[in-house]
């Protein structure tokens, strides 16, 4: 078993082909959630498998799993995978990286002639990125249980389209029951997506658990008006409301340091005319820290912050919560899995927490789980020009291999 490794080039030419969907001229990617380049990325994944020898299977909100048969089929699968839907200026290896790294240790397992006891599953989740419909994590949350799956299918992008309508479009709302997969491990090999890793000259990161978040959105309403003849004592700007409420958030991340972040990341103006003082402001909050009472602290500094405003400012403000997860550790024999791993192949390492969300954290609910982290170019992501090194995709896969396969040996004792 440690002398089995994966065929570093033949993933990066995988990586590669896969960029090719939906690539930007910066040398990134824009592959938004259940668009037609979206289902291009699926297609080719698919094919892939299927050559492959996998059997795959979509369910109903358009997860997709490919199977590989183990010596034992009555036994749990051992998982791994991420997503193929990208930020609007995303990178080449953010989701991607995991999807076909799976799809690689596959591959590798089928040219060593190597049998599994337990069946392996790669899944590509749908709509990890959360940019095209909220939240994000959608389609793991709806398999786990965390979201309700019909609210989920229900949810609109900004031009009213849903989850289910576009699904269905482009051939990907399955048959498969959602949810209830037998998991003996999960696994998620990704880029860091921050600067440690690279800073301290460390191929593999072992995740010991993702931090906790909470997603916002936020209307301010206030009164359209004449941006001449009205007076600015007796304005109702919902746009200065929603001004002030971007500093507070920003503040709020630098009072609850260390570890906190808080951003706005989407800002809707109406009537957006350069000579009307807005009357309505539609903005969204994503904040997050790995300790729960922190970042229960940070929601009462912002729900506070906002009534204030709203009273000084005289207009109204509807504050929704719209995704919440807590702080989440991984399964400690997952990420012994990874840690060992790494050992047998003489990467160096160091455990680390995920700033980021990942589908991890929600199969970490239903299934032991574990992720794996490999650096990234100046800790730089959802940006075109993200970048990885072929090296280090190859070692965060060939842990994951290891990490695989050591589960799979332990499971089956």
């Amino acid at each position: 078993m440690e002398n089995l490794r994966i065929n570093g080039d033949r993933l990066w030419d995988s990586l590669m082909e896969m960029a090719k969907i939906g690539a930007t001229e910066k040398g990134g990617v824009c592959r938004l959630a259940l668009t037609d380049l979206d289902r291009e990325s699926r297609d080719l994944f698919v094919k892939w498998c299927k050559e492959a020898g996998c059997s795959v299977e979509v369910d109903a909100i358009g997860n997709i799993f490919a199977r590989r048969p183990g010596r034992n089929n009555d036994l749990p699968a051992i998982m791994t995978g991420s997503h193929l839907d990208s930020q609007p200026t995303g990178g080449k290896f953010d989701g991607a990286y995991g999807v076909l790294a799976g799809l690689e240790v596959v591959r590798s397992l089928n040219d060593a002639g190597y049998e599994t006891e337990h069946p392996v599953e790669i899944v590509a989740w749908t709509n990890e990125e959360g940019s095209r419909f909220a939240p994000a994590m959608l389609g793991s949350g709806a398999y786990t249980g965390a979201l309700d799956p019909e609210w989920c299918l229900a949810r609109t992008d900004l031009e009213g389209k849903s989850v289910a309508e576009e699904l269905k479009r482009i051939g990907y709302a399955g048959e498969a029951p959602l949810g209830g997969r037998p998991v003996a491990a999960c696994f998620e090999a990704h880029i860091e997506q921050g600067p440690v890793l690279e800073a301290e000259e460390k191929p593999i990161g072992v995740v010991t658990g993702g931090q906790g978040q909470r997603w916002y959105e936020l209307t301010f309403t206030g009164q359209e008006a004449h941006a001449g003849p009205t007076p600015m004592a007796r304005r109702k700007d919902a746009l200065v409301g929603a001004a002030e409420a971007v500093q507070l958030v920003n503040q709020i991340g630098f009072d609850f340091q260390p570890d906190a972040c808080a951003t706005c990341g989407m800002l809707q103006v109406s009537p957006n005319s350069r000579n009307v003082i807005p009357g309505r402001v539609w903005l969204t909050i994503d904040m997050r820290h790995p300790v729960d009472e922190r970042l229960s602290g940070m929601d009462a500094a912002l729900r506070a912050g906002v009534e204030e405003i709203a009273k000084r400012r005289s207009l109204e403000a509807q504050l929704d919560a719209i995704w919440h997860f807590p702080a989440t550790p991984f399964d400690s024999d997952c990420v012994s899995a990874v840690r060992d791993g790494a050992s047998a192949l003489g990467y160096a390492h160091r455990d680390i927490v995920s700033g980021a969300g990942h589908d991890a954290i929600n199969m970490a609910g239903v299934a032991p789980t574990g992720m794996i982290f490999v650096p990234c170019e100046d800790g730089i992501s959802h940006n075109e020009i993200e970048n990885a090194t072929p090296e280090d995709l190859t070692a965060g896969a060939n842990v994951l291999l290891q990490a695989m396969l050591r589960s799979d040996r332990k499971q089956a004792e």
